[in-house]
């Protein structure tokens, strides 16, 4: 009874973290569980071994318990396996526990001398490697104990609407209750690039959380890393990502459809100051987070478009440079506000842009 009881809690455990349930417990329920599984087929594989098969109401009940833990789970795995990575993952962590456990069971029976030291390797190795785990949840190992990949330099074409957006993890993150994506949710037009920052002092990582990974991966972060993701080929949704080193960290990225373009005329004229001259057309325009506004030069000399004012100088959010005849620039706000700009060769052109 013991070893029946203990490899279906176990089983449970193992199957609620792998099939992705319980996320709060996924950095440590299936280390313990699994050595809880460990312990009960043990037990189980020995009461067997020397007394047969029990045959009470208990053990029936029990069993059934197994096998309706095991055939759900079976279910489960061929109805997603085509979208769950951890499938064939988690049974090669079931045969991991019940390889050994068979073993020791039948050195139990057979040569019981030799029970007690392979046993104690076993709860030794164990031990070591939940202790490991839960450390590393809170002490960044040396870069050295980590395999260091060869960095592949990746060429990201950033095209119209190639805005970055930044996103912090932010330091004492790995503290639950701590901040930690900032911002918690971000709103991204799809085909701009996402940037990660690691400003925290410990190891962590962006992952997409109702795949583990399948849609992006950062991998260990050290502290100062950057990922990178284009957003170019990912559908518009939620995408709920979070780290998997300490999966109380959860935030939310938003992809939304590309927006048409608003686009601002330099006319014919706007390089001489004149009243009743129209030097950015239109003056003011409003438009929402995610917008991209083109600037097109159709004056017969040079131009810019410049955040900033002419008393106050260059704030350095945007900035055309030169725009010669017949010349474009775009820029893709991203975050609320309302943003002067002006021509640094043509002082007296002025515009504004509102975004909401």
């Amino acid at each position: 009874m013991p070893g029946m009881g203990l490899t279906a809690i176990g089983l449970a455990g193992v199957i609620l973290s792998y099939a992705g349930i319980a996320h709060t417990f996924i950095d440590g329920l299936h280390a313990l569980s699994g050595l809880v599984m460990f312990i009960g087929m043990i037990f189980l594989a020995v009461g067997i071994l020397d007394g047969g098969i029990s045959t009470s109401n208990r053990a029936k009940a029990t069993t059934l318990i197994v096998l309706g833990i095991s055939l759900s789970f079976g279910v489960y795995a061929l109805a997603f396996m085509n979208t769950s990575a951890f499938t064939i993952t988690l049974a090669g962590i079931l045969m991991a526990i019940g390889v050994p456990a068979i073993i020791i069971a039948y050195l139990a029976m057979k040569h019981p001398t030799k029970v007690k030291p392979v046993g104690s390797i076993v709860s030794i190795v164990a031990a070591t490697g939940i202790i490991i785990w839960f450390a590393f949840a809170f002490v960044s190992p040396d870069t050295d104990m980590i395999p260091q990949q060869v960095e592949v330099e990746e060429h990201i074409e950033v095209g119209l609407t190639g805005t970055i957006f930044a996103i912090k993890i932010l330091k004492d993150s790995f503290e639950e209750g701590n901040p930690d994506y900032m911002p918690d949710v971000v709103v991204v037009t799809q085909g701009n690039t996402v940037e990660w920052i690691n400003e925290d002092s410990v190891i962590h990582t962006v992952t997409s959380a109702v795949d583990f990974g399948e849609t992006f991966d950062s991998g260990l972060m050290d502290a100062g890393d950057v990922f990178t993701f284009d957003t170019t080929n990912l559908a518009a949704g939620e995408y709920e990502y979070l780290c998997i080193v300490h999966p109380w960290m959860v935030a939310t990225l938003v992809i939304e459809e590309p927006k048409e373009s608003i686009k601002v005329i330099i006319p014919e004229g706007a390089g001489i100051p004149d009243d009743g001259q129209i030097y950015f057309d239109p003056q003011v325009i409003d438009v929402t987070v995610g917008t991209t506004v083109v600037w097109e030069n159709l004056d017969s000399t040079v131009h810019t478009a410049t955040s900033g004012d002419p008393d106050e100088g260059v704030n350095g959010l945007f900035d055309s440079e030169m725009m010669a005849v017949g010349d474009m620039y775009e820029f893709t706000f991203t975050e609320v506000g309302s943003y002067d700009y002006y021509c640094t060769f043509h002082p007296w052109m002025l515009g504004t842009v509102n975004v909401e």
